[in-house]
């Protein structure tokens, strides 16, 4: 048909190869958590922030505790994000729904999740949730 294009799924070699790199970085996201803090064991996949004890009480040390703590807990989130949207889309491989647009249903580009294989929504709805458009 005239002004239609089909694109051809994914490649077997190509969804491995988005596997191999997800599971890369779900073990190093772990392992980065891992260092900050202690995972909760009343929460899937979530934290517990280590504070930062010097062993001094002075008010240099306790302010730099403070601004350490509250810069792992701002880290602690943004891991925390990376590891869901990892985990689901290795969770969207196993299930064979990996590279569809969780908002239009379309196929993602391949080198949209070759930049960020934990990508969940293509180029144009995540402008227009982002309001880029």
């Amino acid at each position: 048909m005239a002004g239609m294009t089909k694109r051809m799924a994914f490649t077997k070699t190509f969804i491995e190869d988005m596997k191999k790199r997800l599971e890369d970085e779900q073990a190093r996201l772990e392992r980065d958590l891992t260092d900050i803090g202690t995972k909760d064991p009343a929460l899937k996949d979530r934290y517990e922030v280590t504070y930062p004890e010097s062993g001094s009480n002075s008010d240099d040390d306790n302010a730099l505790e403070v601004s350490e703590y509250s810069d792992d807990l701002s880290l602690k989130t943004r891991l925390e994000n990376e590891l869901r949207d990892t985990k689901s889309a290795l969770s969207a491989i196993a299930k064979g729904s990996y590279g569809k647009c969780k908002y239009c249903g379309k196929e993602i580009d391949e080198k949209r999740l070759e930049a960020r294989p934990a990508s969940s929504s293509c180029i144009a709805c995540k402008k227009a949730l982002t309001q880029e458009v």
